[in-house]
């Protein structure tokens, strides 16, 4: 590209002005490369704890970057971001050509085929995941495993996260059933307060466990990934199949057998390449061989994986199944609080029917008393007992009329009496 935007220059623009141009611009550009940009700078290459663990159990602290363990684990950004402990992602675990990503609740790590790479953290389930990876990577280094490496690595992060979830759902068990009950018998705002809150950890409990029974059922179903997983499968093939192996026709590169193009065949050196052929053939058939004993070895040990994968899957599926059931408790409870509300609902309605009943007897006996109550000349008031009869009939007339009134509610089964 200099050389075509060079031709292109104008024939007659001094040497010296160009030579003046390029040494403004690499002293601009030097000045450029020194003040750049921090921020930027700080973000793609600022480095991080790591906690190194090998084969042997053995325990490192690096100081590592970004792109370093990108090179290292051939792995891209967006899969090192599920390890950022400033980012909240749900529960994933990712195969890769040399790397498994594990991203299991704060659980983080990077496994290999000969070590796994850990985010260094003060977390409880971090401190236990390495002080028990290099436990049993000890005890085991005598013993025959037919675990690979990494499986045992994630092994050991899927029992760890089980273990951490169905303890939370047993402490949320013991906190919640006995909040429902006393809610069931006591109705009050402040044990609907602590159902709210309870309920609302249960749907975020309820999720987290979900997500991991969800990826274990998504690795489960693809047989792609889980051959992706098997590190160690992959590394011996890699290097088994050297170059050397895989064309035995190739020239050494020490040039002890080489053979000009120019140079004349013998009638001897051709009756060999027969031979040779079927050398290469016959090489050629065992490396088929190989490769179909190495597929057929992958294909066990993605039915290895998958057992493996299915024993914590029955175990967070046992997890799920108590907050489901949980939940269900829960709202049976609500159910049956709704129910009682309701029926105390029912009560004040039929309470409101007898007062709104007696209100209507009282304004009929009201209103016989204003009538009588008014300055008009009638010749009832002559008799002195006649006030107590009217009393006495509009009382009567009264509370046959609210006694019918009641024998009209039971009658449509208002409410019993």
């Amino acid at each position: 590209m200099e050389e075509s935007q060079g031709d292109f220059l104008p024939s007659d623009v001094p040497e010296s002005t160009s030579s003046y141009n390029c040494e403004r611009n690499t002293s601009s550009a030097h000045s450029n490369h020194r003040s750049g940009f921090p921020g930027v700078k700080k973000r793609g290459h600022s480095s991080r704890s790591w906690i190194k663990i090998d084969q042997d159990g053995n325990v490192k602290i690096l100081e590592l970057d970004k792109a370093k363990i990108m090179r290292q684990c051939s792995l891209p950004s967006r899969d090192l971001r599920l390890l950022d402990p400033l980012f909240i992602y749900p529960s994933t675990i990712l195969g890769r050509e040399k790397a498994i990503v594990v991203s299991l609740e704060q659980i983080r790590c990077i496994i290999t085929a000969e070590e796994v790479i850990l985010m260094n953290s003060l977390d409880i389930n971090v401190v236990q995941y390495k002080s028990e990876l290099c436990k049993r990577l000890q005890a085991k280094k005598d013993q025959s495993d037919d675990l690979p490496f990494e499986f045992r690595a994630l092994e050991l992060a899927l029992e760890l996260t089980c273990m951490s979830l169905d303890v939370k759902v047993k402490e949320l068990e013991m906190e919640i059933y006995p909040v429902l009950d006393e809610l069931a018998s006591s109705i009050n705002t402040l044990n609907l307060e602590r159902v709210r809150r309870l309920k609302g950890h249960l749907l975020t409990l309820t999720q987290r466990v979900q997500k991991v029974r969800d990826e274990l059922e998504h690795l489960m179903d693809d047989d792609g990934d889980m051959a992706e997983m098997y590190l160690t499968e992959k590394k011996l093939r890699s290097e088994g199949n050297t170059p050397h192996e895989i064309n035995p026709l190739t020239n050494f590169s020490g040039g002890t057998r080489q053979v000009s193009k120019s140079a004349p065949v013998s009638p001897i050196a051709s009756t060999s390449g027969a031979p040779r052929l079927q050398r290469a053939f016959s090489s050629i058939v065992t490396a088929s061989k190989q490769g179909s004993l190495t597929s057929s070895h992958g294909g066990d040990n993605i039915e290895q994986l998958e057992m493996l994968l299915e024993a914590y899957f029955v175990v967070i599926d046992h997890t799920l199944s108590k907050l489901l059931s949980l939940k269900e408790y829960i709202d049976d409870t609500e159910d049956l609080i709704n129910i009682k509300l309701g029926n105390v609902q029912n009560h004040l309605i039929q309470f409101e029917l007898l007062l709104t009943a007696a209100t209507f007897v009282a304004t009929l006996f009201a209103a016989v008393a204003g009538v009588f109550g008014m300055n008009f000349a009638a010749s009832i008031f002559d008799y002195p007992s006649a006030f107590s009869w009217v009393l006495i009939i509009t009382g009567a007339g009264c509370g046959l009329l609210y006694f019918s009134f009641l024998l009209y509610f039971k009658y449509k089964k208002i409410f019993p009496l």
